[in-house]
């Protein structure tokens, strides 16, 4: 056998993962939409799909390391190539933890409805926040398909506005459950859930970083976005 069909049985191989990387985040996103349809309307059916769709994210993740493990074992790839096969593993990983945050989000909601929480409680302020992070998972799946990292700085930027939004929401709740002693436990639901939307957002980081590691062999994880910038230019 030639190393040319070799070379071209590994690409193969690496495509089919990165299709199935792409399924897996396409999964997760509509677990995120599904997720603000509870949140929004406060609806148990929407909430009760997040965790059906759960199982079938759990599931691929596993099928996708196995596929990762194999790769590694009969390729044993290096350099550049090894990389993309780490990220491929990051990814997913990153894409089922937004897959766990998506589910307890849906808890949350479930738990809000059942305790029969106000609703005059601000839980419609989260609708920005989660409608930011969930679109920041689709412009790092877009990145990722294209190995961007223009978009993957981008990514690393708009995810502070989602910090931003947590922090501010965290004040509004505090100001609630301090008017009205009965707000806290429902408060403390919609703190949880402000709390999942916000990882949602990390994770998508999390998959820019993994970009720019990738395509420039540079890790800026844990660094200051100007130093990023910088060491990109």
């Amino acid at each position: 056998m030639t190393d040319k069909h070799l070379s071209s049985q590994f690409d193969s191989e690496l495509n089919q993962v990165a299709a199935r990387v792409m399924e897996l985040g396409g999964l997760v996103e509509s677990q995120i939409r599904q997720a603000i349809v509870a949140l929004s309307e406060f609806s148990t059916e929407a909430a009760e799909r997040v965790q059906f769709i759960e199982n079938r994210v759990n599931q691929m993740e596993v099928e996708i390391d196995h596929e990762l493990i194999t790769i590694i074992a009969r390729r044993q790839p290096t350099a550049r190539d090894l990389r993309l096969v780490m990220a491929f593993s990051k990814a997913t990983a990153n894409l089922e933890r937004m897959g766990d945050e998506a589910t307890r989000m849906a808890r949350m909601v479930r738990s809000i409805i059942e305790s029969g929480a106000p609703r005059s409680l601000p839980s419609m302020d989260l609708r920005v926040a989660a409608d930011l992070a969930s679109g920041l998972l689709r412009k790092a799946l877009d990145a990722f398909a294209r190995l961007d990292t223009r978009a993957a700085l981008a990514i690393l930027k708009e995810d502070d506005l989602i910090d931003r939004e947590f922090d501010g929401f965290m004040r509004k709740l505090i100001t609630y459950m301090m008017e009205d002693a009965r707000t806290i436990s429902p408060s403390l639901d919609l703190l949880f859930l402000a709390k999942a939307i916000e990882r949602i957002g990390d994770h998508s980081k999390n998959i820019a970083e993994q970009i720019i590691y990738l395509v420039e062999g540079k890790d800026i994880r844990h660094q200051a976005l100007e130093s990023i910038e910088s060491s990109l230019q």
